[in-house]
């Protein structure tokens, strides 16, 4: 085979790899932040009492309202 057709099966290799590549990984951390949220209540109830507050349940609720809206925003 000519140079030209090994170049072109390399390029087209490398970005099907690529593509696959991404897609694995997005698909990983999908399902791995599915199964560990990055914080919920608990862990936030359990956060400001270990800094000496005690949490109401309004002050929990707006401290996550405010992370997931600044989550959206990103």
């Amino acid at each position: 085979m000519s140079t030209v057709v090994w170049i072109i099966l390399l390029v087209v290799a490398l970005l099907a790899g690529v593509a696959l590549g991404f897609f694995i990984a997005r698909k990983y951390m999908m399902n791995y932040l599915k199964k560990n949220p990055p914080i919920n209540e608990q862990m936030l109830r359990t956060l400001m009492m270990q800094m000496g507050q005690k949490p109401s349940q309004k002050k929990i609720n707006q401290m996550m309202r405010a992370m997931n809206n600044q989550n959206q925003t990103k």
